[in-house]
């Protein structure tokens, strides 16, 4: 009886080669979005799950409550924290400390050389105590976990840092040198933790290192809060985490007095580091995420609808096969069973489509996304597939196989069946509607993120980003960097070289408290530092809007301050603050502010422009910025890179155009507009192919009429108007339903920006024309052919 079923249903789809080939594509192109979509949530929502103790992990936050009333978030912690919650509080198994390097030089000698070979490490070393190991899961291929951190001068590294330092060798007892400076030996080696990870470091240092790192850094200061500085614990019972913070509380009131109302010690899941972008680290935000699979759920949706469509208005051509099929003794049961095999056999064939469509578009994909995404079949992507295959079948093929098998045997066998026992024209209206109004939410959230890019690319930003190249300083010394710069200004294609801690725009902030026209007391507002020299605002073309710029000093002389800080000191014209003094930590003293500059971001345009001042502070200087005229830039490199090694021999050269460093702000943006691109152009094509099936059911239906209508004088222009204006009008009704639905949800987007563009009519207007043009031109290819088909062909047919 099944093999029979299966030959019927082969054979209808053969037969009925353009119906099946439409609804194929249309399911194949959905699936396939759905799949990447699924890939895409898995990667994210699966970083870390590999850890033993992953609902037990926590991380120590430390929120400033500012005195003017903003937060201030943070994931650090202070270093003692780590051994008090270790040895004072029951709830806290373990506990550990991480300081993570932002920059760490490693010197390995091989075996046979004469030179060190150096290797710059922006990301993935840091250093840590043996409890790390107990909280977060390794597989150790050699050392002792207990042991292999706990003395000074040890480091562990993973097995894809130790091949890349030492090739095939093993690693275990070489010595490896940190910064140029500090000898270190390779006490363990561990596994490379399972992707996807946050926790990726390649490089243990043992903590009790830390000393030589850096004397003057003292262990026991909990006022030390640096954005480096981790503290992360396992607890007992993740139920207890609610405690802790209130214990944790108590414990800020113990270490800082008075001032512990500044500060909010509080737990952090790990399911929610992944996705904590405020903070930092943060790799995507869940609500990202969440409009990617509503997305996904739509392309579903949109190809079954299709399915639908194409299924009911095919029902008429095959009312007499039921007809005769039911006459024959066909229970409704049998009828309904034959329908849904054949919508399986072509979900079957649309899924190895979609399959087929995935593994050739999958590269691309991954570059766009910068993942590693892999199609490889496991238990959840066989269970998606699972769920995917009986979902499109059951939505796909349950109505039209209803519909199909509860024809009358008598009216099918007449021919006189309606309209409406085949599903209905209102029906299917509103599935094209439904269809559309998905199609123009996700074209209006194209048209406003493309928008939204624009203007950021756009914006004034209170700098020049273009033609800076950003290299870093290795060491202190102003000999050095005087050297550095004497030697490049004398290169015409060099306009200016200036030092600094960092450039103006950043993504790590810097300041405090001051004190302002010889207050005893703190201002209530804090203010960020750019510590830089006289040749800043030139290399940057920051504009003074008043006074005059610093003079050239080693330390803090002068100040000059942004119009956000002139105007929170209570000022509205820039001279009047001219020549007061201000006093903030690294100078001790009063100094004058000689000069006001017009506002620059420090950051995104997430965030709004805060106070800020640029002072001279050479002992923090980490950075030289280097403006080329562009003329020639392999060139101005190559003589950048020469006079820089000349003057750090043994350090490695690395550079950034100021510009790529901006344009890592709006990582996650440049990422949402590539997938909303990539999903509307899907969703765009799924819905013309179903436009295109249901066109050409309506010319096959009327081809009499339009015969007719010729032989009377009807012209192509007024058949084709006839034939597209039931469906236009269909594409309208979507328009107007989809335009609150997309003005909500990019409002919600948008307000993750403090700087952005506001939602006009004409984008609401230039998606809807980009949706009625293309239904037209779906529509029209059809159209066309009909209203210029010979009359008498026309009339011919049946």
């Amino acid at each position: 009886m099944l093999t029979n079923y299966l030959k019927i249903a082969w054979r209808n789809l053969i037969t009925q080669r353009s119906y099946t080939l439409l609804t194929t594509i249309g399911l194949s192109v959905g699936m396939a979005g759905a799949l990447l979509i699924f890939l895409f949530l898995k990667h994210h929502l699966s970083t870390d799950r590999y850890h033993t103790n992953f609902d037990r992990i926590f991380r120590i936050d430390t929120d400033l409550y500012l005195a003017n009333g903003s937060i201030e978030y943070n994931p650090e912690a202070p270093l003692p924290m780590a051994q008090t919650l270790r040895s004072q509080y029951p709830q806290v198994e373990q506990a550990a400390f991480l300081m993570m390097n932002r920059e760490l030089t490693v010197g390995i000698k091989q075996a046979g050389q004469a030179t060190i070979t150096r290797f710059l490490e922006h990301a993935g070393t840091g250093l840590t105590d043996p409890a790390w190991f107990d909280i977060m899961s390794y597989t150790w291929l050699a050392g002792n976990p207990q042991t292999a951190l706990r003395e000074p001068n040890s480091v562990v590294l993973t097995h894809s840092r130790a091949k890349k330092y030492f090739g095939d060798a093993d690693p275990m007892g070489r010595t490896i040198t940190l910064n140029n400076k500090l000898d270190a030996t390779v006490t363990g080696l561990v596994a490379d933790p399972p992707a996807p990870t946050d926790t990726n470091l390649g490089l243990f240092i043992s903590l009790a290192t830390l000393k030589q790192f850096d004397p003057t850094y003292d262990a026991t200061n909990w006022w030390y809060l640096n954005s480096t500085n981790r503290v992360y614990v396992t607890l007992k019972n993740p139920a207890a985490a609610a405690a802790l913070d209130q214990s944790l509380t108590a414990l800020a009131k113990k270490q800082y007095g008075a001032d512990a109302k500044f500060f909010r010690f509080h737990t952090q899941p790990m399911r929610e580091f992944h996705f904590d972008v405020a903070r930092g680290g943060g790799a995507i935000r869940q609500s990202l995420l969440w409009s990617l699979g509503i997305i996904g759920i739509l392309l579903i949706g949109a190809a079954c609808i299709n399915f639908v469509n194409l299924s009911t208005v095919q029902a008429l051509r095959r009312s007499k096969e039921v007809g005769i099929r039911k006459t024959l003794g066909s229970s409704h049961q049998q009828l309904v069973f034959q329908f849904l095999l054949e919508t399986t056999l072509i979900t079957l064939l649309a899924t190895g489509l979609a399959a087929v469509l995935v593994l050739t578009t999958l590269p691309l994909f991954n570059n766009w996304v910068q993942l590693n995404l892999v199609f490889r079949l496991d238990w959840s992507l066989a269970g998606f597939i699972g769920l995917l295959l009986g979902s499109v079948v059951l939505l796909a093929g349950g109505y039209p196989s209803l519909v199909l098998a509860g024809f009358s045997p008598s009216a099918a066998l007449r021919g006189t069946l309606a309209a409406t026992s085949t599903g209905g024209f209102t029906v299917r209206r509103v599935l094209v509607v439904a269809q559309f109004v998905a199609c123009q939410v996700l074209i209006v959230g194209a048209v406003i993120v493309a928008s939204q890019m624009r203007y950021i690319q756009q914006a004034d930003l209170g700098y020049r980003k273009d033609n800076v190249i950003v290299v870093r300083l290795p060491n202190k010394q102003k000999s050095t960097r005087e050297a550095l710069r004497q030697q490049l200004s004398q290169y015409a294609d060099i306009q200016s070289v200036s030092f600094s801690h960092r450039p103006p725009a950043s993504s790590q902030l810097f300041g405090g408290s001051f004190k302002f026209n010889g207050s005893p007391d703190w201002a209530l507002f804090p203010i960020r530092d750019r510590l830089a020299d006289a040749e800043f605002l030139d290399t940057y073309g920051i504009k003074l809007v008043a006074g005059r710029n610093i003079m050239t000093s080693d330390t803090i002389r002068e100040y000059l301050i942004n119009e956000t800080m002139l105007h929170q000191l209570g000022f509205r014209d820039p001279q009047q603050v001219l020549g007061k003094k201000m006093q903030y930590h690294l100078s001790g003293v009063p100094m004058p502010i000689v000069g006001v500059v017009k506002d620059f971001h420090e950051k995104s345009l997430h965030e709004a422009i805060g106070p800020c001042f640029i002072a001279s502070y050479a002992d923090w200087y980490a950075r030289a910025s280097i403006r080329l005229s562009g003329n020639n830039p392999t060139q101005s490199l190559q003589r950048i890179r020469e006079t820089w090694q000349q003057l750090y021999p043994g350090e490695v050269f690395e550079y950034e155009y100021f510009g790529d460093q901006i344009a890592t702000f709006y990582e996650t943006e440049t990422l949402a507009a590539r997938l909303i691109n990539t999903f509307t152009g899907i969703a765009i094509l799924i819905g013309c192919l179903g436009l295109y099936g249901l066109i050409s059911h309506v010319v096959l239906q009327r081809t009499k009429e339009i015969g007719i209508r010729k032989v009377l004088g009807a012209s192509v222009a007024g058949i084709v108007t006839l034939l597209s204006k039931d469906f236009i009008r269909l594409v309208v009704i979507a328009i107007i339903v989809a335009t609150p639905i997309a003005w909500y949800a990019m409002s919600k987007w948008l307000n993750d920006f403090v700087y952005r563009i506001a939602i006009e009519w004409w984008i609401f207007a230039l998606a809807g024309v980009l949706a009625v043009s293309i239904a037209l031109l779906t529509i029209s290819f059809q159209s066309i052919r009909a209203a210029m088909m010979d009359p008498v062909q026309s009339l011919r047919s049946e």
